[in-house]
């Protein structure tokens, strides 16, 4: 004979409920260092804001590669294909002036796509070796340089603010990249965590965490960035979680990892 299901009991009910929410925070708490679980949003923001700097110069550094391969369809342009992808071996090899300086002439000539994708690399290149203030510098020029293409006056805007986020006025970083961080916009996430952690610079609490949460919320925004996002906007008491399930999925917790699934405590 079949043996009949079991009903829960309110008690176990209540348990099950606890070991739940025991792994939610557990799934929370784990993307967070001990600076944060200590209450120091301060420290923890000052760290953060450095490491997504670093993140999103060192993230980007090759999208201007990507964007020169969309853009060079042309065989008319082979020879400056050659010069960037020379260019390129070059920065990979990890000859970064020698690179640096092949670019010179394509990066000073008046060639579209192919001269701003020049600049963008030296630029990154002059970022990568620490001369940020020329870096800072070249990435404005191309922002400004009304004959790039779209997407790369854009990109270079992000990273002219990410390469001088710390020097910068937190209201420059607003306005600079306000326009970009807005959702359905290609570079949201990255322009939007630069603008919510300039929010944090300036005090304004409340808008730094709606915006996180928003990042981790976008469809399209990265998975290492959502994870972010989702820190400080929770830090912030921001619920960033739509679906509770598919975070503990993410994080690989079951009822089986918590400490109240161990032991019962």
């Amino acid at each position: 004979m079949a043996k009949e299901p079991t009903i829960p009991t309110a008690a176990e009910r209540e348990e099950a409920a606890a070991r739940r929410k025991a792994a939610e925070e557990e799934a929370l708490l784990r993307e967070v260092d001990e600076a944060v679980r200590q209450g120091d949003l301060q420290s923890f923001a000052d760290n953060y804001g450095k490491q997504t700097v670093a993140a999103i110069v060192l993230l980007l550094a090759a999208f201007g590669g990507f964007l020169f391969w969309q853009n060079q369809q042309d065989g008319a342009r082979e020879v400056d294909s050659e010069t960037l992808v020379g260019a390129l071996d070059q920065v990979n090899a990890g000859n970064l002036q020698t690179g640096f300086d092949q670019l010179e002439t394509l990066a000073g000539e008046d060639k579209g796509a192919a001269s701003a994708n020049a600049q963008m690399l030296r630029a990154g290149i002059a970022s990568q070796e620490g001369r940020t203030d020329e870096a800072v510098a070249a990435f404005a020029e191309l922002a400004d340089n009304e004959k790039a293409p779209a997407e790369l006056r854009d990109l270079a805007r992000i990273r002219e603010v990410a390469a001088g986020f710390d020097t910068m006025d937190p209201a420059d970083v607003v306005a600079k990249l306000k326009p970009l961080a807005a959702p359905g916009n290609p570079f949201f996430g990255s322009a939007g965590e630069l603008v919510a952690m300039a929010y944090l610079e300036q005090g304004n609490n409340d808008e730094a965490g709606a915006l996180f949460a928003q990042i981790a919320k976008e469809e399209s925004t990265p998975e290492s960035l959502k994870s972010r996002a989702r820190q400080m906007a929770s830090l912030l008491g921001v619920d960033a979680i739509e679906d509770v399930d598919a975070l503990l999925e993410e994080q690989g917790v079951t009822e089986g990892d918590t400490p109240a699934a161990q032991g019962g405590e």
